[in-house]
């Protein structure tokens, strides 16, 4: 097998995984091939694109963030508690927990802390600032964030015109742009940019201020979509995140990274988990599955490495 083919069938491992799930979901559920059926499967799959490509952010610095479900709960505690009453708090409340990423990010670069170590702490500092602005789940969501949520696009669902976006966008931004080569540069020869001149705290401090940002979005879709919030609503977020940036092509040493493969990859685990439903599977066995997924897909893209290496 050459090289580019084996690179090529390699990037179209999400998007075939995607298309098998709906087949399967569709043979199951004929129901679901509809305009109404596809935004229920996928309602939920809006915050997670935008977590999952925090997380690619993240990892283009060889980084790991165990801390997106905490915060993205936290996101969602404040919106349902600050945003609606006092929106001018809510707002400077968002923009402070951006800047705390940021520092964050500072940190590790500055004392070359383990990230993992890092976001790991940060997790329990947001659930702790969630739990204390919502001791139990409740909560109101502004008006507005929940019709945003409820709009219905001609012809397209929601969250596939959101999908397309996010990964239009990210792609522009990352793909094409000076400063996305500059932030993939980082991750692929740290070396190499620091002896260009380039600001490794400033580009790490960057990266995680937009992995912030993206947080903040996909909270603030959550909180519409559940109309209240809970200090727990996206602790499984931090392991989906990781799932749907590796599954669409990210690796964890960092510097290679695909925005489209991580939306992809997002609703690949957000379909998953309906196609378990759907097959009745208990909820005890359904992350189990999901990870069989993530590791059956995984070790396809490696054997594709290895014979387009032999070639």
């Amino acid at each position: 097998m050459s090289p580019s083919l084996a690179g090529w069938l390699r990037a179209s491992l999400p998007a075939a995984a995607l298309l098998l799930l709906l087949a399967a979901i569709f043979w199951l559920q004929p129901r679901a091939m509809s305009y109404v059926g596809l935004n229920l499967l996928l309602n939920l799959s809006i915050p997670i694109v935008f977590v999952t490509l925090a997380q690619m952010l993240i990892l283009t610095v060889g980084d790991l963030d165990l801390s997106i479900g905490g915060f993205v709960s936290f996101v969602t505690c404040v919106v349902a508690m600050l945003l609606a009453d006092s929106p001018p708090l809510g707002v400077l409340v968002l923009l402070a927990g951006i800047a705390a990423y940021a520092a964050v990010g500072a940190l590790i670069e500055l004392r070359r802390l383990p990230s993992l170590v890092v976001t790991l702490g940060m997790s329990f500092v947001w659930f702790g600032l969630a739990v204390a602005l919502l001791p139990s789940p409740g909560g109101r969501t502004p008006a507005w964030l929940i019709e945003l949520m409820r709009l219905k696009p001609p012809l397209v669902p929601l969250p596939l015109v959101v999908a397309a976006l996010a990964a239009l966008l990210a792609h522009w931004a990352l793909m094409t742009t000076a400063g996305g080569v500059v932030l993939r540069g980082a991750g692929g020869n740290e070396r190499a940019m620091r002896r260009a001149g380039w600001s490794m705290l400033k580009i790490r401090v960057t990266l995680y201020a937009l992995a912030a940002l993206l947080g903040v979005a996909g909270g603030l879709c959550l909180a519409g979509i559940a109309t209240s919030a809970d200090a727990n609503i996206a602790t499984r977020y931090t392991l989906l995140s990781i799932a749907g940036a590796i599954l669409g092509g990210s690796e964890f040493t960092g510097g290679r990274v695909s925005p489209t493969g991580a939306v992809l990859g997002a609703l690949v685990m957000t379909l998953a988990a309906s196609f378990l439903s759907f097959l009745r599977l208990n909820p005890d066995w359904q992350i189990g599955v999901q990870g069989a997924i993530l590791i059956l897909i995984m070790a396809l893209r490696a054997g594709l490495d290895r014979l387009g290496a032999r070639a």
